[in-house]
């Protein structure tokens, strides 16, 4: 979406509070008329809120409350220096993505519920964004969730060759780098950087056969079953990280309801993949079918 219809959206930098007050760049879209939906659009992981900025826009003209953010330790809500506006190094910055979901997102889907108390509230979840439904304490406050990409990653459910060089990156480079540097550097492979904490969590799952499923640590998971609301999940037939297993997989977790899973396949050989879903070239056919989802009222 361009700038120009953007003009059509009344838009908003704010800051929200996560649980424990550390403060989350966010960007809030506002339609210039009567609201009927509140979504919140949860990143996945490594990727900054602008990314999502067009469907925001979009999904805005369409009359929805449009709440995008950065977790912490990332995009805008990465810690600032002192002395004037340039970025901390991540080193010795404490967040884990398990944090991510207990502390940031549920706290933007309790400040969604509160700001729209009238409004049903719908999820977007991207990749990790969609993972973290299912750990959110406070999910039952969702009444309609759209994954996009989302899957229980473990690393050999991903497309081959690429499922080898994940690998490679995450445990024969990402590991030692990230141990040495006190961060996961964005150089490595990652695009951004991320903390510690987080890079090494997302390891620890990749190599479980069940993901974040498998990890007893994880008292967060019993939270999946509390969830209730109606789902979609977006699989894209040419991304080799959320494959249709791997989709399946983070699906079967939600075990109160049964999630609609539907395969996408690019047309006129045009590309797709884990991140394309957003590109402003799908506004009349992918944006405009989710929107009718997220906005549906059965």
């Amino acid at each position: 979406m361009g700038e120009a219809a953007l003009d059509e959206v009344f838009i908003d930098e704010i800051t929200v509070p996560a649980s424990d007050g550390y403060l989350l760049a966010a960007t809030l879209f506002l339609p210039r008329r009567a609201k009927t939906h509140a979504v919140l659009i949860n990143s996945a992981a490594a990727v900054p809120r602008k990314i999502y900025r067009g469907f925001a826009g979009y999904l805005a003209q369409q009359g929805c409350a449009v709440l995008t953010y950065d977790y912490r330790g990332t995009g805008d809500s990465r810690p600032k220096a002192a002395v004037g506006d340039k970025r901390k190094p991540l080193a010795g910055f404490r967040a884990s993505m398990s944090d991510w979901a207990e502390l940031d997102i549920a706290a933007a889907v309790g400040w969604m519920r509160e700001r729209y108390r009238n409004l049903p509230l719908n999820y977007v979840g991207h990749s990790f964004g969609g993972q973290a439904l299912g750990l959110l304490c406070n999910n039952t406050e969702v009444s309609r969730a759209l994954l996009i990409a989302a899957q229980a990653e473990y690393w050999k459910l991903m497309a081959s060759p690429e499922r080898y060089r994940v690998y490679a990156m995450l445990k024969l480079v990402g590991t030692p780098l990230t141990r040495l540097l006190g961060y996961a550097p964005g150089w490595s492979g990652l695009g951004e950087d991320l903390p510690s904490d987080v890079f090494l969590q997302w390891v620890s799952w990749v190599t479980r056969k069940r993901y974040l499923l498998d990890d007893p640590r994880l008292t967060e998971l019993e939270n999946f079953p509390h969830y209730r609301g109606a789902m979609r999940a977006l699989c894209l037939s040419d991304d080799p990280w959320a494959t249709r297993a791997a989709v399946e997989l983070l699906c079967s977790g939600f075990t109160s309801i049964e999630p609609e899973i539907i395969t996408i396949t690019p047309a006129n050989l045009s590309t797709i993949g884990h991140l394309g879903f957003f590109r402003a070239e799908h506004r009349d056919t992918l944006w405009r079918d989710a929107a009718e989802w997220i906005q549906a009222t059965t």
